[in-house]
């Protein structure tokens, strides 16, 4: 199985962006989908998570009501629209995925694969 995210770009502050996120390969279904981004020098972070089976979906404190995930079942693939973004935003941002149930999805290792990344720049 692999993700491949993709959409990330050099934006202005109050910008958007809408990041997708396309599993290929083994056909598995998706039990929860996840965005982390990493910034340089920093450790990564959690950013948003959603639950395939019931919708559910959870965020970071600091990109909520700024960012929205979303998934399209037929396609096999999810979203992350990033609106207002800020230069605190600046990382890479990568999608994870999780072939199994977890009683959480904001902690990197309940996901099972990970894509490669894709580079988010804010600039003032």
């Amino acid at each position: 199985v692999q993700l491949q995210a993709s959409g990330g770009g050099l934006v202005q502050a109050g910008d958007s962006l809408r990041l997708s996120c396309v599993a290929s390969g083994r056909t598995f279904s998706s039990y929860a989908r996840g965005w982390f981004r990493q910034a340089p020098g920093k450790e990564r972070e959690f950013v948003a998570a959603i639950r395939y089976s019931s919708g559910y979906t959870v965020y970071a404190d600091s990109v909520k009501g700024r960012f929205t995930i979303s998934r399209d079942n037929a396609n096999n693939t999810g979203y992350l629209q990033m609106n207002n973004l800020k230069p605190d935003d600046t990382a890479v941002y990568y999608c994870a995925a999780s072939s199994k149930p977890r009683p959480s999805v904001v902690i990197s290792t309940v996901y099972d694969y990970w894509g490669q990344g894709t580079q988010v720049t804010v600039s003032s």
